[in-house]
């Protein structure tokens, strides 16, 4: 059976990173504490330097953009499926009154 990979929440990234700027203390003593590994926390600084507010987005690891792309197809699905069952209902009903 595959390894589980522990999920941390984007405000728990961001308070490790902000620790190891901060504190003065080594990342390694940081990642100890915090019951991560130091490279998770270099990795989360990275991601937090070149994205800003956009690092961290969760949920497979998607962009703003890429999220709502995946909503609008969602929609997309939905409103294609209503629009199959109307036109399956017309034609139920056309054949009734004739």
């Amino acid at each position: 059976m595959g390894k589980l990979q522990k999920v941390y929440t984007k405000e728990f990234k961001e308070e490790a990173v902000r620790l190891a700027q901060t504190s003065g203390k080594p990342i390694a003593q940081i990642a100890r504490e915090l019951g991560i590994s130091d490279s998770a926390i270099h990795g989360w600084r990275k991601e937090l330097a070149e994205h800003e507010k956009d690092a961290f987005p969760g949920k497979g690891h998607q962009t703003a953009l890429e999220e709502e792309n995946r909503r609008l197809k969602r929609e997309l699905e939905r409103v294609q499926q209503e629009h199959d069952i109307l036109k399956k209902a017309v034609s139920i009903f056309s054949r009734e009154s004739k």
